[in-house]
């Protein structure tokens, strides 16, 4: 920032702040009053690195706008399919542990989420495993209603250690349409949240 007066106090100014995140001081104005709902990854991006944020608090700082967006309510809405996607996701994540059992950042999450979520406990405790390869699974999305995906794990030739998982509709049904119009959604509320930032 360029030089300016003596402070009475270190830190940056609310406008400096605003402008190293490239949004308006009045959409930052906004989300320091904990309107952080709706705010894209982007922009979360931009003030975390404007506040040089380690990397608990970024985390944190998504933890608040994920809160603030109630998403983690809407999770359940969202899988219709929720214990089986659970299932699933904690065998993978069980599977990934064993692979790689000396990953502390692994440990530390499966050791919170332990200790915060009797059902992932109880999961966990059945030590089932499996790689995440193909199937179709069921959404329910607010805005486009409900959408069946197949999808395809592919492990990538240079990083073995990453798998790319592409989900597809079938072509011509209600949930490609579906999809069109997810993707056309997101590109309306992004274009009207980068004007809300300008």
């Amino acid at each position: 920032m360029p030089a300016g007066p003596r402070r009475r106090v270190p830190g940056l100014r609310r406008s400096e702040v605003a402008a190293l995140a490239d949004v308006s001081p009045e959409y930052y104005a906004r989300l320091e009053r904990e309107h952080l709902g709706g705010a894209s990854a982007a922009v979360l991006e931009a003030v975390a690195r404007a506040l040089r944020l380690d990397d608990a608090e970024r985390s944190h700082l998504f933890h608040l706008a994920r809160a603030a967006d109630g998403s983690d309510l809407l999770t359940r809405a969202f899988h219709p399919d929720w214990d089986l996607h659970a299932d699933i996701t904690v065998a993978i994540l069980r599977t990934e542990a064993g692979r790689n059992p000396h990953d502390r950042h692994l440990h530390d999450l499966v050791g919170e989420l332990s200790t915060r979520s009797d059902e992932f406990r109880t999961r966990w405790g059945v030590h089932d495993v499996r790689h995440h390869g193909t199937g179709t699974k069921h959404f329910t999305h607010p805005a486009v209603g409900d959408l069946t995906l197949t999808y395809e794990g592919l492990r990538l030739t240079a990083d073995p250690d990453l798998v790319l998982t592409v989900y597809t509709a079938e072509p011509g049904s209600p949930s490609e349409e579906r999809l069109r119009l997810f993707v056309s959604w997101g590109a309306t509320r992004e274009a009207v949240g980068e004007g809300a930032r300008n």
